[in-house]
């Protein structure tokens, strides 16, 4: 994907319809701060990708059962657990909003260095981030967010499916890359090298989701 190059005519006007936005532009989170419409979107440099209207009473359900007991055992601790809709900025070099082209918003992350967040969300890699898969993900949009995530340092990637009732974590090793877990599924139960002690049964994440 080529490097973004910044659309200023549109920083300082409100945009109230996303008809009204050329998709073939490349955006800045400057531009992103006036899009006043409801439809969800994310930037990924600087090309948009609409999200799905709204998660499905599953994924929502899912979304739960990771989050809860993430919150429980964060409690009196350093690190802090965030749910969607929380924006995450990936600036290359500078914050300044319109030098940052990739705002995404994981399903849930976990943030542990609290310089990195501000009253508008996260700015700088999570250390955990976790997405659920919906039918409504594509394949690019995906590799996209991996690469991002990989990228910019996220230390762990939790890609759950609810479809297949799994969960695959990318961790960073010691050259930036990612390395995939196994597939853990059903009656397994996943631990994580980002948070000494944490364990999550997947049993508890995809039983009864009826």
């Amino acid at each position: 994907m080529q490097e973004p190059i910044p659309y200023s005519k549109l920083q300082d006007e409100s945009i109230h319809q996303f008809n009204d936005i050329d998709a073939s532009l490349s955006y800045s989170y400057a531009n992103y701060l006036n899009w006043l419409f409801d439809d969800r979107i994310e930037l990924i440099k600087g090309k948009i990708f609409k999200m799905s209207p709204a998660p499905s009473r599953v994924h929502q359900k899912i979304s739960i059962r990771i989050l809860n007991p993430l919150v429980n055992f964060l409690k009196g601790e350093v690190c802090e657990v965030y749910s969607a809709p929380f924006d995450v900025r990936f600036p290359k070099e500078s914050k300044a909003d319109k030098d940052v082209f990739t705002v995404l918003q994981p399903d849930i992350c976990v943030v542990c260095d609290k310089n990195k967040l501000d009253d508008r969300g996260c700015i700088g890699a999570p250390d955990i981030v976790v997405e659920i898969l919906s039918p409504g993900n594509t394949k690019m949009e995906l590799l996209h967010k991996y690469k991002v995530y990989e990228e910019f340092g996220v230390k762990e990637y939790w890609v759950v499916s609810q479809s297949d009732q799994n969960i695959l974590i990318y961790t960073l090793n010691g050259l930036g890359k990612f390395e995939p877990s196994k597939q853990f599924t059903l009656s397994e139960k996943i631990t994580s090298s980002v948070l000494p002690g944490f364990e999550l049964k997947l049993d508890d994440v995809f039983g009864d989701l009826n």
